[in-house]
């Protein structure tokens, strides 16, 4: 038996999300704001592409680096959304953004060698690194500096065995945007930096920044389940030096073979047909953002960094418990709310909570409602 496995945590939010449906499957009316999934049914011109697709045949394997078209829609994109060039060839398509992690991964770690990530951040970084038989070293961000990375404290991470520093903006589970000047600092150090980059095209205030504009030294994560409300396509993409993409072609080949094919044609549909949609779903996303806001600071928690993007909000639940992944559950239990506990994200996570604005603003009034009556009812117990 592998012992690292032992080490690996569960993806919490997965737990709740799955005993949310058990309810759900019981007759219980449950309200999901725990999952980071777009609610929006795919856009017109990528179903049609997904359609044609297997209409025509295009159900083969593809390149393994992906479908040239695709990349060199990609390519185009970060040309015109970033005025970056990037080739092509630097290009390797994926089954979704998890294994361009996984194999970034594989190709800079070696058994012991270690990774730098945020914490709170993202849980699976933490697990993959395991899985690469690599150790993840945590940053500590914090509320009262807007969780936002701190340079001087990444350098203080890195020692002989550091071989990636993982940036994710904007962030899960915060929706804040790295600084100008923290890319620019990472830019300048010679160590990899994993640049993830999922929720870009979901920003409110601010402008979110690729790391190709200030160092083409590093390794972009992306894909369309996010932007393009994509999830069960399972399409995404890295963006890696040119002197690594052999090896990840390798990975690719004996791993994943390549990405689907049909999902790769809606993909170019996406980036090339698919701006009037995605333009209306962050603005119907900045309305549930605002409103949500403003209810959970009206029920009593607090929200010390308001999300610039994403579709996230990180409360501070410290007022009312010790114990978020406890909370959580008793919130799914008692309010039929799904929510997320901060522990999910690492221990500086705990005491807050995470909610997902990817639901109708219908479901999360009535989310909303339900959760004031709880923290109501859990006020007069401990009085």
């Amino acid at each position: 038996m592998n012992q690292t496995i032992d080490r690996m945590t569960s993806f919490i939010v997965m737990d709740v999300l799955e005993r949310a449906n058990e309810l759900q499957r019981e007759g219980v009316d449950v309200i999901h704001l725990e999952v980071g999934e777009p609610d929006f049914d795919l856009p017109e011109c990528i179903a049609n592409a997904a359609i044609d697709a297997q209409k025509n045949g295009t159900t083969h394997y593809t390149h393994s680096l992906g479908d040239p078209l695709l990349r060199s829609a990609i390519s185009e994109f970060y040309k015109s959304e970033y005025g970056v060039t990037v080739d092509p060839d630097c290009i390797l398509v994926t089954s979704g953004s998890s294994p361009a992690i996984l194999m970034t991964l594989m190709l800079l770690c070696e058994a012991g060698d270690e990774a730098i990530m945020s914490n709170p951040g993202y849980p699976c970084y933490r697990n993959f690194a395991l899985a690469c038989h690599a150790e993840p070293v945590c940053v500590s961000l914090h509320a009262e500096c807007d969780f936002q990375y701190d340079i001087d404290e990444i350098k203080k991470k890195i020692t002989e065995k550091t071989r990636a520093i993982f940036v994710n903006s904007p962030m899960n589970p915060t929706g804040t945007l790295v600084s100008d000047n923290v890319f620019e600092e990472l830019s300048e150090l010679d160590i990899p930096i994993i640049s993830d980059e999922i929720y870009h095209g979901l920003v409110y205030e601010g402008k979110a920044r690729s790391i190709l504009e200030f160092t083409d030294k590093a390794f972009v994560i992306n894909g369309f389940s996010k932007r393009f409300a994509m999830t069960g396509l399972r399409l995404g993409y890295l963006i890696a030096p040119k002197e690594y993409m052999r090896k990840l072609q390798i990975l690719q080949q004996n791993l994943f073979i390549c990405a689907p094919s049909t999902a790769q044609k809606a993909g170019i549909a996406a980036l090339k047909d698919s701006k009037p949609d995605v333009d209306l779903m962050r603005s119907v996303y900045n309305e549930r953002r605002i409103y949500i806001i403003e209810r959970l600071r009206k029920i009593g928690f607090v929200i010390h960094t308001e999300p610039h993007g994403a579709f996230y909000v990180f409360c501070d639940a410290s007022k009312f418990t010790n114990n978020s992944y406890r909370f959580a559950f008793d919130v799914l239990e008692k309010a039929h709310v799904g929510i997320t506990p901060g522990v999910d994200f690492g221990t500086n996570g705990e005491g807050f909570v995470r909610f997902s604005y990817a639901n109708s603003i219908e479901n999360i009034r009535t989310a909303m409602d339900r959760l004031e009556q709880y923290l109501i009812n859990l006020t007069q117990q401990t009085d």
